[in-house]
């Protein structure tokens, strides 16, 4: 019960959509979606290019025509229903193709062995509960052959319980080694009182 009702708030603060199944599918309904665009649009204003992370594949449905409308442009989208040979010239694409300046990538699809060199901007659209995948995540554009800064970007929404999930994330990794985390445990290792205080309203 508790992680359903954690699924479902992460949904509600990536996009109204996501939860509900309708309404609008548009930037101006969800406060960390018009930030990603801003934060987007002005990456591509510089002609850089970017890795943007999700959990869902759902949420990188949404994303995808929200791009497409907002900033004129259609992001690659990685996923893990792709084929070796769509993964293999999608990943082509965005190295050589200077047209292609966004993907999409589900986190679980896209969070390691990959070479995304050619980017310099990444952005994680939510939270993941084990920061150890969230940096492998990253490490994708700190390959072998990076000659450039990378930029990170991680969106959250204030206010909400992702703001407590990524204080206490932080709390943890500053006071023992992010190793003890396997997987997506890090749930069950909540006291009573940390799961009575990400659900508290601020």
């Amino acid at each position: 019960m508790i992680f359903k009702l954690i699924t479902a708030l992460k949904q509600i603060c990536n996009h109204p959509y996501q939860y509900k199944k309708s309404g609008e599918m548009t930037k101006d309904v969800s406060g960390k979606c018009d930030k990603f665009i801003s934060v987007l649009d002005g990456i591509i204003q510089n002609k850089e290019k970017s890795v943007v992370f999700t959990q869902y594949k759902e949420m990188g449905k949404i994303l995808v025509p929200i791009v497409q409308n907002e900033l004129q442009t259609t992001p690659l989208f990685f996923h893990g229903s792709l084929n070796t040979a769509q993964r293999e010239a999608m990943l082509k694409q965005f190295q050589e193709d200077d047209e292609s300046k966004i993907m999409i990538l589900s986190l679980k699809a896209g969070g390691t062995g990959l070479n995304l060199t050619n980017a310099t901007n990444v952005i994680h659209y939510d939270l993941w509960w084990n920061p150890a995948v969230e940096d492998q995540a990253t490490d994708r554009t700190y390959r072998i052959g990076q000659k450039n800064n990378v930029m990170v970007h991680r969106l959250i929404t204030l206010g909400t319980f992702e703001e407590k999930i990524d204080e206490m994330i932080k709390k943890k990794k500053e006071l023992v080694n992010m190793a003890v985390f396997e997987g997506e445990k890090t749930i069950t290792d909540l006291t009573d009182e940390e799961i009575y205080n990400i659900f508290t309203l601020s």
